[in-house]
Formats: C-alpha cells, sequence, structure tokens
C-alpha cells in the first residue's frame, strides 16, 4: 500500500478508535486501537512496510522527548535516588533474571532474543501508570515513585533492548566491552542531548531577539528538535540517541519554565501541537501493533515447534514473570525506607499499574529481520506475538482489576493513547493553597464558568441598548446555549428533568401566544393565507422537537440538519419572491415581530396567574425565553435593521466587554477560594483563546 494512503487510513482509524472509545469507555483506547488494526490486516489485507532505523526515529525520538518535556519536578526530585533505581536498577534486573526466566519458559528462544524481550518490555507506559496509581490511591512516595520511574525507564529499557538485539545478530557478546559501550553511549548521549538542546533554544532565543518570533516558525523549530537531536547523536556521536532526546525534552522544559511568558500564545500553541503529534503517534503505534498480530500469528500457527495456544501461554507467563519481579522490587523498596507498614497490597497495586505502551510495542516492531550472517532474525515472530500478548494481558489485567480494588471510582483507565486536552492538565489536587478553611465551597470547572459566563451575560445587559439590541441579545443566547450545557453535566438527573419540565411548560405558553397572534393576523387580513399556514406549520414543528427531549444524539443530528436544509429552502423562496416586490418580506417580519410579541405576553400572563408560583420555575429557563423572543423582535424591526459592519463592530465591543467580566468573575472566585489556582488558570486560558479568535475575527 503506497506511503502516504497508509498515513491517511491510519489517522483515520485513530480518529475511529477515539469516537468508539468515547461509548466504551471500560475499554482502554490502545486495546481497540490493537482490534482496528487486526480488522485492518485481516479484512483489507492491508501490511505496513517497517524500517528500523526510521521508525525509532519517527516514533521514540518525539515520545520521548515529549516525556522530558512533561517531567515533573518538586516530589520526584525529592526521590531521584529511589526513581533512577527503579528505572536503572530494575529495568537491568528485569533484562537480566527476567530474560533468563523467558529462556527457561520459552527453550526454543535464544538467550539473547530472551534477554532483548525482557529488555524492551520492561519500560511502562507513563500515563496508564499515573492512572491506575491514582486511582487505587497508592501512598504518594510510591505513586510519586512508579510515576516517576515510568517517565525514565524508557531510555534504559531501550540501551539493554539495543545490546540484546546486537548481541543476537552478531553473535558476539562481551560484558566488558559491553560495560564500557553503554558508560559511553549514556555519558555522550546525556551530554550531546544536553548541548544540542541548549544550542536549539540559544538560536530560538537569539532569533526572536531577532524580531523572529513567528509562532509558527518557533513551534515547528521546537517540534523538529527531538529529529534533529536523535539523528546527530546517532550518526555522529555514535551515543544514544534515546538518552539523548529525554535529556533534550528536560532542558527544553527548564528553559520554558519562566514565571512570566514573553509570548505565551507560543506555549499554547506548541502545548497543542505536541498534544496533537504524541496523540497521532501513539494510537498509530498500537494500530501498527494490530496490523502486524495476523504475520505474527501465522508463523506461529505454522511453526511446527509449538502451537498458537502455548505461544498464548508463553506470554501470560511472561507477564507473569515481569509482575512478579515488579512487585518483590516494590515490596523490598517499602522495606528498605522503613515504610510503617509495609503493604504487599501497595506492592502488588504498584506492580499492576506497570502496564506496557507505545514504547514497548515500538521497539519490539523495530527488531531487525535478519542477522548480520543473512540469516532470518531467530524467532522474531515469537518474539513480537509475546510482546504483543504482554501489552494487551497488562491493559486487560487493568480493567479487569480496577473495578475491584476502586469499585467507587468509574474513572476509566487512560493510557498514552487517549492524551487529550483533559490530560495535561495538572491536577488540582496536587497543589493548592496552604491552610484553606475546609467551609469554602469548592466549585467544579463546569460551575465556576457557568459563573462567570452569568457575569459576562449581566455585563452585556448594562451596555445594551437601543442600537445595539440585536447584537447583545444574539450574544446572550449564544452563552445562554453554553450554559444549558453545562447545567447538563453538574446538576443530578431528578433536577434537569424538572428543568426541562419547566421549559416544555413555558414553551408551550409561548407557542400558544404565537398562534394566537398568527389567528389574529389572518382575521385582519394583514397576511395572506399561505404565510399563515407556513408559520402554523413552523410552530408545530417547533412544538414537536421540544416535546421530543430524549431523541438519540444521531436523531437530534438529523433533525437539526433538517431545520437548516428548511430554513435555507425558506431563504431561497424569500429571495426568489422578493424579486417581484418587499411585500413577501415586510409580511414575514410582521408574522416573526407580532407573535414573539404575543409569546412574551403570553408569558407575562402566565408567570401572574394566582395558581404559578414563578419562584418554582427555572429562572434560567424563563430569561432564556424571554431573550430568545426580544431577539426576534430585534431581527423583525422596520427601519432598525443597522449596516453588517456596524452589527460586527457592536458585537466586537460587547464580546470584549464580557470578557473583561468573565476574568474579573475569576479574580473572585480565586480570591474567594472557590476555585484553586489551576483551575484559574485553565479558566483564563480559556478567556486567551476567546481573545485570539475575537482578533482574528477582528482582522478578518
Amino acid at each position: 500500500m503506497p506511503i502516504v494512503e497508509a498515513v491517511i487510513l491510519l489517522v483515520v482509524l485513530v480518529l475511529i478508535s477515539n469516537v468508539i472509545s468515547h461509548y466504551l469507555t471500560f475499554i482502554p483506547v490502545s486495546l481497540i486501537q490493537v482490534a482496528l488494526g487486526l480488522v485492518m490486516a485481516l479484512f483489507w489485507e492491508i501490511e505496513i512496510p517497517l524500517d528500523t532505523d526510521w521508525f525509532l526515529l519517527l516514533f521514540i525520538a518525539p515520545l520521548l522527548f515529549n516525556d522530558g518535556r512533561r517531567f515533573p519536578k518538586r516530589e520526584l526530585w525529592k526521590l531521584r535516588g529511589p526513581i533512577f533505581a527503579n528505572s536503572i536498577l530494575l529495568v537491568f534486573l528485569t533484562t537480566i533474571v527476567g530474560g533468563y526466566l523467558i529462556y527457561l519458559l520459552i527453550p526454543r528462544m535464544s538467550l539473547p532474543v530472551s534477554f532483548a524481550l525482557a529488555a524492551i518490555l520492561s519500560p511502562t507506559d507513563p500515563v496508564a501508570v499515573q492512572s491506575i496509581s491514582k486511582r487505587v490511591k497508592l501512598p504518594d512516595r510510591i505513586l510519586h515513585l512508579v510515576s516517576g520511574e515510568s517517565l525514565i525507564n524508557d531510555a534504559s529499557g531501550l540501551i539493554a533492548f539495543k545490546y540484546a538485539v546486537a548481541a543476537t545478530v552478531t553473535g558476539v557478546f562481551s560484558f566488558g566491552q559491553a560495560l564500557g559501550d553503554f558508560v559511553y553511549i549514556s555519558l555522550v548521549g546525556l551530554i550531546a542531548g544536553f548541548i544540542l538542546m541548549t544550542i536549539i533554544e540559544f538560536l530560538r532565543d537569539v532569533l526572536r531577539r531577532q524580531g523572529i518570533n513567528d509562532v509558527v516558525f518557533n513551534t515547528v523549530l521546537q517540534i523538529m528538535a527531538p529529529f534533529v537531536v536523535y539523528v546527530i547523536t546517532e550518526s555522529v556521536f555514535h551515543a544514544s540517541g534515546v538518552i539523548a532526546v529525554v535529556t533534550a525534552g528536560a532542558v527544553s522544559h527548564a528553559q520554558g519554565n519562566r514565571l512570566i511568558e514573553d509570548l505565551p500564545e507560543l506555549r499554547l500553541v506548541t502545548e497543542k501541537t505536541w498534544n496533537i503529534i504524541v496523540y497521532l503517534l501513539n494510537g498509530i503505534v498500537f494500530l501498527i501493533l494490530g496490523d502486524e498480530l495476523p504475520i505474527a500469528t501465522t508463523h506461529i500457527i505454522h511453526d511446527a515447534q509449538f502451537n498458537t495456544l502455548q505461544a498464548v501461554a508463553y506470554a501470560f507467563g511472561a507477564w507473569v514473570i515481569l509482575l512478579v519481579i515488579r512487585v518483590i522490587w516494590i515490596y523490598v523498596y517499602q522495606v528498605v525506607i522503613k515504610t510503617e507498614h509495609a503493604s504487599f497490597r501497595v506492592a502488588l497495586l504498584a506492580g499492576l499499574s506497570g502496564v506496557r505502551g507505545a514504547v514497548t510495542m515500538a521497539g519490539v516492531l523495530s527488531l531487525p529481520l535478519v542477522t548480520a550472517s543473512g540469516q532470518a532474525f531467530p524467532q522474531r515472530s515469537l518474539a513480537l506475538f509475546v510482546a504483543a500478548g504482554v501489552i494487551i494481558i497488562s491493559l486487560v489485567a487493568a480493567v479487569i482489576t480496577l473495578p475491584l480494588v476502586a469499585p467507587d471510582n468509574p474513572t476509566p483507565l487512560k493510557t498514552r493513547a487517549s492524551i487529550s486536552d483533559d490530560d495535561d492538565e495538572t491536577d488540582d489536587e496536587e497543589v493548592s493553597v496552604a491552610d484553606e478553611p475546609e467551609t469554602v465551597h469548592r466549585l467544579s470547572e463546569a460551575e465556576a464558568r457557568i459563573y462567570i459566563m452569568r457575569l459576562a451575560i449581566n455585563a452585556i445587559e448594562e451596555h445594551r441598548h437601543l442600537e445595539n439590541q440585536r447584537a447583545a441579545y444574539d450574544l446572550i443566547l449564544d452563552y445562554q446555549f453554553i450554559i444549558r450545557r453545562l447545567e447538563m453535566r453538574v446538576r443530578d438527573d431528578e433536577d434537569m428533568q424538572r428543568v426541562m419540565q419547566d421549559e416544555v411548560t413555558l414553551r408551550e405558553v409561548a407557542l400558544a401566544g404565537e398562534i394566537s397572534a398568527l389567528k389574529r393576523l389572518l382575521e385582519h387580513q394583514q397576511i395572506s393565507h399561505h404565510a399563515y399556514q407556513t408559520a402554523m406549520k413552523q410552530v408545530e414543528r417547533t412544538r414537536q422537537r421540544f416535546n421530543q427531549t430524549t431523541d438519540h444524539a444521531i436523531v437530534a443530528a438529523a433533525r437539526n440538519w433538517g431545520i437548516w436544509l428548511r430554513h435555507l429552502k425558506n431563504i431561497i423562496v424569500r429571495t426568489i419572491k422578493r424579486q417581484s416586490g418587499q411585500m413577501v418580506e415586510n409580511e414575514w417580519q410582521l408574522i416573526d415581530r407580532e407573535s414573539a410579541k404575543a409569546a412574551i405576553k403570553a408569558l407575562s400572563k402566565y408567570l401572574a396567574r394566582d395558581d404559578v408560583d414563578p419562584q418554582q420555575i427555572d429562572r434560567q429557563a424563563i430569561y432564556h425565553l424571554v431573550v430568545f423572543y426580544r431577539n426576534r423582535v430585534e431581527r423583525a424591526r422596520e427601519n432598525q435593521r443597522v449596516p453588517r459592519e456596524q452589527y460586527l463592530i457592536q458585537l466586537n465591543r460587547l464580546r470584549v466587554m464580557a470578557l473583561g467580566a468573565e476574568r474579573a468573575g475569576i479574580q473572585t472566585l480565586l480570591e474567594a477560594g472557590n476555585i484553586t489556582w489551576q483551575m484559574a488558570g485553565r479558566l483564563r486560558q480559556y478567556i486567551n483563546y476567546s481573545e485570539n479568535v475575537l482578533m482574528m475575527t477582528t482582522e478578518e
């Protein structure tokens, strides 16, 4: 399959996998991607050609550079000793002990290949580790240990894997030479990554001082950094490009960690761009894993030495070996640091958190096809099958055990492949203002957004006058729709049902007012019979739409498209008929204006009735309907329409005032202790995005 078409197909399947994951939240998106890759191979017979060099460069370099960029400090720095012990000593212990046990488990697999397999299975997925560890509420010290370990063990695991593969390919292995080479490539890789990234950051700083501070240019420059660092380190210095890119990522993070950003938009664009890259690369790795499975399985099935069930048993046995080594190591660590109650349960949970992920898969897929003598790489298909099996088993084991150890926490398991905008946000519970009173009510992010948006509406209402009413009502309606969606998330089902029932009742009252206005206009011969019938059909469709509040999302979307198409048809018909005169246009303006006024009057009469208590009706539903009909009145006023340019100026001025009110509201909530600094930062980031969009709209 041509490479361009293959890339397009893989990206489309990554998107499809995340759509499926939205509905099947209990299944990690990584497993869904493996399944889609399997479907791609079995039904479409698509095979993705792999080359070791470009595969490592394309996948390993950016993934590990991003790990270095996200390397947390504080707690992890306090545990730097245990973390480096885990990420280096535990990796080599897993490689040697685990490799030898795998060799005993699979006697037909050579010892160097067993070491290579154990080495590449030693790195853990950092996102999955944190997802599991936080959910089961491990002790802080253990949580920070396994989280920090997972960010570094990729490099050490890949180095051990590289040596084991080299021993298999060449057939020669010298411990003394390997140790010397390890020190050289590790130390030189560390130095090269530090120096090269420092040069790149220095170059960026010089260019920005020269006025070359274009956001897109600087973002692309940073995106290219891991590839440049990896290639130069591997080709020129013959050192570890893996360690170099991790070091480069850490240097980039340290250089960019300023209290005041001179180009905050560069930081925002860069972070989102990296999210997209990591999102795609991780998804593609697991899709390729699924695509490679039939190939490995076919070789296993046709291998006379053992059958498929044996291969599955080997994969499960390898996972058990790795789990036991990890659990024992964590338990011994608890004893060494003299934890008050060294818990085997904690060690087991920390062991189960060692989910294998994209780096493991990227590494094992890079196994060469032939050795230096030209013979096929020994048991390559079996190694690929076992590695894929361990990844899948570790994910499935986590999915099964999580509900057992944390039954009251429904948070789904996350892996690197499920990274999203929400995943790069700092957990509000990790950093908070010290000694805050417990009586302060903390708002969720949705509740805080509702609060600041209502302040924005108040600001718009304060600056609304006769000339800008249409722009004001348009903007208020947009805010109201967003508030209603947020309320769906923060209110319980019973409360939301009551609100929806209130809205349906108010809609019925308003529609009755519209019908009475239409009948009056027809009786006084102010509108034609055809216009009357058309308007009545629109009212009836509106009634049906609001009485069907439980439609499936697809049905609702189809209905909205139908409304849009009918609206487009009406515009075309009116435009054609307008050529013969203004009677039709004036007629519809009259219908819109008078029916909206009648609806507002009907709502006022209903709320003034003795048997109706306005306090028991959702005030936002009342306000939303009143604004909706006032907006219709403004749009239908004769000789009151402002030019498009003036309307946009009014709209943008009101948006600026609304955003200012939102920003002030965030500060109020922060000072009152209702939100954390982290949530305030995210809310302000949202406003920054809105202001950027406003600037682009103004320029256009």
